[in-house]
């Protein structure tokens, strides 16, 4: 089984027996690129839902010793203050998963307000430094053309990934779609650089096809790697939930891109 706690686990420590450091999109951002580790993995999380699943991840990076970067979005069925202080004090990175410009359908006058609205409650919270733009696939608007309006450094923000990376640097992993090359029917979550990985090898499906490259040595040096950890589960009808209504999701998310 597939995006389960345990493979989780597994994947994590192929890493970190390859050689692999981790650490978060601030270190990353404030640290000298020289002192930077050879080989490291920015360890991204895009938490939307099921905050629990979130604190369990965090729990064991700590456990192994190592830290990620955990974006919040803030919807009020699900924002859950308590988790992301846990987390925090566990000393992982917080920032906000920004979802204003979808929300507040294009008008970028009162997704600022928003944006600063939501940025506020999670300071609140925890130190915030960093965001990340929701890709919202159902939705006309991208979340990231809010900043052809703004800056968002005026905001005590120091970066975005989308817009601080160089991904010509970067490997670019995500679990979008609920599996590794999902960028096959994402919307938004992705880069161009993935037809040139795509002519190098660099596709992986499953999270056994990462552990075997990792063990085979034929990972890039430089890895981004996000996680919506609402996607692993231990098992039972919670995973078999995620796994019927993220084929669902697939299947809309591909009629969209073909437009």
């Amino acid at each position: 089984m597939d995006f389960t706690i345990s493979k989780y686990k597994e994947l994590i420590s192929a890493l970190l027996l390859q050689g692999f450091s981790f650490i978060t999109f601030n270190d990353y951002l404030l640290q000298e690129k020289k002192l930077l580790p050879h080989k490291f993995v920015l360890l991204r999380h895009d938490v939307e839902n099921r905050y629990t699943n979130s604190l369990h991840l965090a729990q064991i990076q700590h456990q192994l010793d190592i830290k990620g970067t955990y974006f919040f979005r803030i919807l009020p069925k699900c924002f859950n203050p308590e988790i992301v202080k846990q987390i925090s004090d566990l000393g992982h990175e917080v920032g906000y998963h920004y979802d204003d410009l979808t929300k507040c359908k294009g008008d970028h006058k009162k997704a600022i307000a928003r944006f600063e609205k939501s940025l506020n409650i999670l300071r609140e919270i925890a130190p915030i430094q960093t965001i990340c733009m929701d890709g919202s696939p159902l939705s006309s608007y991208d979340n990231k053309d809010l900043w052809d309006h703004y800056d968002y450094k005026d905001y005590g923000i120091i970066g975005e990934p989308y817009f601080d990376m160089d991904f010509d640097q970067f490997f670019y992993l995500t679990d979008t779609g609920r599996r590794w090359d999902g960028w096959k029917t994402s919307v938004r979550d992705k880069v161009p650089q993935q037809e040139n990985w795509n002519k190098e090898g660099l596709v992986f499906h499953s999270t056994n096809d990462i552990i075997r490259a990792a063990k085979q040595g034929k990972l890039p040096n430089k890895i981004m790697m996000t996680f919506h950890p609402q996607r692993w589960h231990e098992g039972g009808l919670p995973w078999l939930k995620e796994l019927v209504v993220q084929n669902i999701k697939n299947q809309v998310k591909r009629v969209l891109v073909k437009k």
